[in-house]
């Protein structure tokens, strides 16, 4: 059976594609707090976590009012959007993504405002047990 992905789903897709040749690992969907859901949340080498948001139109992203709340829980963020995307519609002091279902490029490096070692070290442990929690998922699905 072939799940025919959302357009969120194929710009998400790709980006996640695209950060692993920067040397991260991402989770698509990451709940970093009650109320809050990030399309992608990457995690560096160096243990810089990422936000990126992923807009498939106009309609999309103007109906999004919770993205500034996303900026307490990255040391980056980004949107992620296709090339017919209107560009001039997203903040320039925020990090820009061009995506497809395949890869992506990051066209403007996201500002970076460093996560609280604290704050840090909880993100990294939920997207650890998270991350473990859909791998088990997968693989016993029954649990």
């Amino acid at each position: 059976m072939t799940v025919e992905l959302q357009p969120g789903q194929r710009l998400a897709r790709g980006v996640s594609r695209h950060l692993v040749t920067h040397g991260f690992v991402s989770i698509e969907e990451f709940v970093p707090t009650r109320g809050l859901r990030v399309d992608v949340m990457g995690l560096g080498p160096k243990g810089e976590l990422w936000v990126i948001e992923c807009k498939s139109s106009r309609t999309d992203y103007m109906s999004d009012s919770k993205w500034q709340g996303y900026l307490d829980w990255c040391d980056r963020f980004f949107w992620a959007v296709d090339t017919d995307f209107p560009t001039e519609l997203l903040p320039a002091e925020t990090g820009l993504i061009i995506a497809d279902a395949y890869d992506a490029e990051i066209v403007r490096m996201s500002p970076e405002a460093k996560l609280a070692g604290a704050r840090r070290k909880k993100m990294i442990q939920k997207f650890a047990m998270d991350a473990a929690r859909r791998l088990h998922g997968l693989r016993d699905p029954r649990l």
